[in-house]
């Protein structure tokens, strides 16, 4: 197991190399940059005074080379106008949207990204398992049809529209501010206790509303997958060799059945990121997509570029560990892993 962890590891340097070139490329595909459109609009209007800045940024942050060069700038594998100093040596880069470094624009915003994603992935396994059982092993109850319209709606609702219901009954019956992941008095304060009670109380509406969608989808697939197993050959011969229900249904039909759900907890990360940026918005959430949406539009290379890039190390991370429980969980993965290197 040890052998299978480290070789995992290994693999996700060159992945996420290949990862920031692909990210790097794709930024930089639209005609122009940030600098070269502020030049662009400055002369039109007739403002040459200020273009001489706007060159000097460009040198400054190495847009006036080679698209290969700009990207080993970028890493930090080739030296720049200040030697190197790029991701590998902790600069994230320059925002000219906001006129200040990259850490500054999105160091607050990070921890609180990755504590709505991982709460949400909670929040879809911890409800979708049970429910998912409960209607596979009960096929055709009331409550299985309950569950099922549920799930409908969930599928059917428009995210901002929940997220807007939600807001008014938790202020109507709970008092708790509008928006936000925090109450407004500890927005600039430091950490405390009361801090970070508050933005427990406040992750709970923006964990329902983007992972209802996921969780009634992630129900359904359970129950169809746990329904095709529990018709097979060996289920009937476990009965009939005497296994209780529930000791048959969790060693066997129930492991298979929950594989690919496993495998999808990289797959959620980035599509919760993309999903939740209208979400973000409605609810004022202060999170990375929102920035990353305003950095695209306007080409602000390197912080969109850093934000991408953050959005596919939470994804190898994801992926890393649904394949340390897929290794757990079936032997056959990790054996095979060994047997082919």
């Amino acid at each position: 197991m040890l052998y299978y962890i480290i070789r995992r590891i290994l693999m996700m340097v060159p992945t996420l190399l290949v990862i920031s070139f692909l990210i790097f490329f794709i930024v930089e595909l639209p005609a122009g940059d940030y600098i070269s459109n502020q030049i662009a609009a400055l002369k039109s209007s007739g403002e040459a005074s200020s273009v001489a800045k706007l060159e000097f940024l460009r040198k400054e942050f190495s847009l006036d080379r080679p698209f290969l060069e700009r990207y080993l700038v970028w890493v930090g594998l080739w030296p720049g106008p200040h030697g190197f100093d790029g991701l590998l040596q902790g600069n994230w880069g320059w925002s000219f949207e906001f006129d200040k470094p990259v850490d500054y624009v999105i160091g607050p915003t990070l921890p609180l990204t990755v504590v709505l994603n991982f709460a949400t992935i909670l929040f879809v396994y911890v409800v979708s398992f049970p429910i998912g059982i409960y209607s596979a092993t009960r096929q055709y109850s009331w409550g299985d049809y309950g569950f099922t319209f549920l799930g409908y709606v969930g599928l059917a609702t428009p995210n901002f529209l929940l997220a807007l219901i939600l807001l008014y009954m938790f202020n109507r019956w709970f008092g708790l501010s509008i928006g936000g992941l925090m109450a407004p008095e500890y927005i600039d304060s430091p950490w405390s206790v009361d801090k970070i009670l508050s933005v427990l109380a406040h992750l709970i509406v923006p964990t329902i509303v983007i992972g209802t969608s996921g969780t009634a989808a992630m129900i359904r697939r359970l129950r169809a997958n746990l329904l095709d197993e529990l018709h097979k050959q060996y289920v009937t011969t476990g009965r009939a060799k005497g296994l209780k229900e529930g000791q048959l249904l969790v060693k066997y039909p129930l492991r298979m059945a929950i594989n690919p759900f496993i495998a999808d907890i990289g797959n959620l990360i980035p599509s919760l990121v993309s999903g939740s940026v209208i979400v973000s918005v409605v609810m004022s959430l202060p999170t990375v997509g929102p920035v990353l949406v305003s950095a695209l539009q306007s080409q602000d290379q390197f912080l969109s570029g850093f934000i991408l890039l953050f959005v596919a190390i939470l994804t190898l991370i994801g992926m890393l560990i649904s394949d340390l429980l897929l290794a757990v969980l079936d032997p056959r993965i990790r054996l095979g892993g060994r047997a082919s290197s």
